[in-house]
């Protein structure tokens, strides 16, 4: 019996709700590949920093590398500014596991309404590779003159040809699996030599693959198309920022970000893989019980897949595909009034146990 250790990263405000949630579905759901799994839950968060300074200690990243995956729920809360988390935490646990991949699906469900018009179950369906270790989010710059009228702000963006062939091709790979179609996200008639390094690193890696159709689409025009046509795209790639910002504008179009899963996979396995849901902490629902647990539980099945529980993976995204379907239950994120227990419940009954 295959047996897994997993670091629990709750974290903060409805953080720590939906990942308990998401090891409960695991749990039962991993019965159908015989696996069993250990989770060892880690105060690492907002709390945390406020007493003593810091979001994880010294030798986290020591600790963390031992496990087989890392489930997190959400860091950031009220009090400690953004970048200190985000910084202390999530962002450098990507580039230290060397987590380049950051997978997030976007799919529109039967039994869940797109604010967009006439959109039918299944009609959006877009994977987005994200680079997720430089680009815009590399932690390149510096404040100089601090206080004063002439004080300067620098922040640089990091492209590397490696950085930029690595995701591009791992999305070339994706597609092959689905319909074999990649859409490049640029900004390269603005962004001189970043983006287009980028762009003729797309042109080049896309040669290796005459069996995918390959596009190049500036960002804006991007954002409109997310709305306009979203049947359009198949797999996206992008860089660290345009593919933030544009998973966003998905999950909402799929629904609720509520919905949206996500996994930040190192392919080469050398360190462990962290799964998440798009969505943040939350902090203005935080411990009224009704957060959607839906995208922590999917991201769950997203670390189910990598870790090689190809049943139990189909199972829970099958049983979270049927109890949206059916309509009975649902959080209020999906005009309903269901508790984030209770959308469990349902979903631990959907599962073909």
């Amino acid at each position: 019996m295959p047996s897994y250790r997993i670091a629990v990263l709750g974290g903060d405000g409805i953080g720590p709700e939906v990942t308990d949630q998401a090891i409960r579905v695991v749990d039962a759901a991993a019965k159908l590949d015989a696996a069993s799994f250990e989770w060892d839950r880690l105060p690492w968060n907002s709390a945390r920093y406020l007493k003593e300074g810091r979001v994880m200690p010294e030798d986290g990243f020591d600790r963390l590398r031992t496990y087989d995956a890392i489930l997190l729920g959400a860091i950031g809360w009220p009090g400690v500014p953004d970048h200190v988390t985000l910084h202390g935490l999530l962002l450098p646990l990507r580039r230290k596991f060397d987590l380049y991949v950051n997978l997030r699906p976007a799919y529109l469900f039967d039994g869940v309404q797109s604010p967009l018009r006439d959109k039918k179950p299944g009609s959006i369906d877009i994977l987005v590779y994200r680079e997720n270790t430089e680009g815009e989010y590399a932690p390149l710059g510096g404040r100089h003159y601090e206080g004063t009228p002439h004080e300067i702000a620098l922040q640089v963006s990091l492209f590397t040809r490696r950085g930029c062939e690595r995701i591009m091709r791992a999305a070339f790979e994706g597609a092959r699996k689905r319909r074999k179609k990649v859409t490049s996200i640029t900004k390269s008639n603005a962004l001189g030599f970043g983006m287009v390094l980028w762009d003729e690193t797309f042109r080049a890696v896309a040669r290796d693959y005459p069996d995918v159709e390959a596009h190049s689409l500036l960002v804006d025009a991007a954002a409109m198309d997310f709305v306009r046509r979203p049947e359009s795209f198949d797999v996206v790639v992008a860089s660290n920022l345009f593919g933030d910002i544009l998973t966003d504008l998905s999950a909402i179009v799929t629904g609720s970000v509520g919905l949206a899963p996500s996994g930040n996979i190192n392919p080469e396995r050398r360190f462990p893989s962290v799964f998440e849901p798009v969505h943040g902490s939350a902090p203005d629902i935080a411990g009224k019980g009704i957060a959607n647990p839906l995208a922590a539980i999917l991201s769950a099945g997203m670390m189910l897949d990598h870790l090689g529980c190809p049943q139990a993976a189909r199972a829970l995204r099958q049983a979270v595909a049927d109890v949206l379907k059916a309509g009975q239950v649902r959080t209020p994120d999906l005009g309903g009034q269901a508790t984030t227990v209770q959308m469990t419940e349902a979903v631990l009954q959907a599962l073909p146990l």
